[in-house]
């Protein structure tokens, strides 16, 4: 690791974040929707009449929720693809 040149510390670093940040950011929102999925199920069984309402306010709830992982995926795409680390630093 001592003998490694800057860049292609950095270089390993960021795809080591990267990977560690895609991992995180796909396990988190999913555990969420999962979470919301639940409850709004728990919801709708006690009280049929309002199964309306709820699955509208879920498919919003699980947009937002979903968004959390594509602006993840973003971040990851951009570190990776076009790495302003090794600009700013070299």
């Amino acid at each position: 690791m001592a003998q490694l040149d800057p860049g292609t510390l950095i270089t390993l670093v960021t795809i080591l974040v990267a990977g560690i940040g895609i991992v995180l950011g796909a396990i988190m929102p999913a555990l969420m929707e999962g979470r919301a999925v639940e409850k709004a199920l728990e919801s709708i069984a006690r009280q049929p009449d309002s199964a309306d309402d709820l699955r509208t306010t879920l498919l919003i709830a699980m947009a937002l929720l979903e968004s959390t992982a594509i602006y993840v995926l973003l971040v990851v795409l951009i570190l990776l693809f076009a790495n302003p680390l090794l600009d700013r630093f070299f």
